[in-house]
């Protein structure tokens, strides 16, 4: 098993795809964060509460949550092009056992997707500690509360990637999977959102259950006041864990179960 896992490893790494994840993962990151804090939430149009706020701060931290979009594309991408370019049908012939070779790609993924949000989640803390400090403005929260929050955001990641996989076993044309992955993640699940009747089923999909994780509820404070409707209710950082695992569990299943029963080719 360990053979497969570093077999995996060293095809990921003959990619550039590793590397422009973990750029992908500096520019959200560092890039969008700090950019973010030193403008200032209070400049925005509209406006949101400053970084000297709770609500402000945890809104800030939040919006990370909405570029999950990025490793479940990347998690689309890993899979389906094993099917785009074949290479699928070689590796199951030097490992008959698919589940073997299936679960090492799991493992190699997740990883991947840790330290995509680990990278992520540590260069917005220390943008974010360093715009704040260029700017002599104290944090709404204590640094070990946002380190926290972040931490919770670089495991989420993992989750989008596992979802992305399981999206690409599932559905293996990758231009398919690409637009069905990144167009529900980045719009299909706000538009749900403002849909009245349709938006509470928001709290238990995967951006609901990552918005309850972080404790993200500007945004779906903000639909309703803007929509007149009903205020959505997030479930708990605890109960929006527990969904993500269970997505997660649910994407491993995919990833393992359907290619054991179709044809490669």
């Amino acid at each position: 098993m360990h053979l497969l896992i570093k077999a995996e490893f060293r095809k990921l790494l003959a990619t550039r795809m590793w590397s422009g994840l973990l750029l992908a993962a500096a520019l959200l990151g560092g890039g969008m964060i700090g950019a973010m804090a030193l403008v200032g939430p209070e400049n925005f149009d509209p406006p949101m509460p400053g970084l000297d706020t709770e609500t402000g701060l945890r809104s800030i931290l939040g919006i990370l949550g909405y570029t999950a979009f990025v490793p479940a594309a990347v998690g689309t991408i890993a899979v389906t092009s094993e099917y785009r370019h074949r290479t699928a049908a070689v590796t199951f012939l030097f490992a008959p056992r698919r589940w073997q070779v299936l679960a090492a790609k799991l493992v190699t993924y997740a990883v991947v997707g840790l330290a995509y949000g680990l990278l992520l989640a540590g260069t917005a803390a220390v943008a974010l500690v360093a715009a704040a400090a260029a700017r002599g403005i104290p944090l709404g929260l204590p640094i070990d509360t946002v380190l926290v929050l972040l931490a919770r955001i670089a495991v989420a990641m993992v989750v989008y990637l596992l979802i992305g996989v399981g999206m690409g076993a599932l559905i293996r044309n990758q231009v398919v999977a690409l637009c069905v992955v990144v167009g529900y993640l980045y719009m299909g699940e706000t538009l749900l959102m403002m849909m009245p009747g349709v938006n509470v089923l928001y709290p238990i999909l995967p951006g609901g259950a990552t918005a309850s994780l972080t404790d993200f509820t500007y945004l779906a404070d903000a639909v309703s006041e803007q929509l007149g409707s009903t205020s959505i209710q997030l479930l708990s950082p605890a109960a929006g864990a527990l969904l993500l695992t269970g997505y997660a569990l649910a994407a491993a299943v995919v990833a393992v179960v359907i290619p054991l029963r179709r044809d490669v080719t």
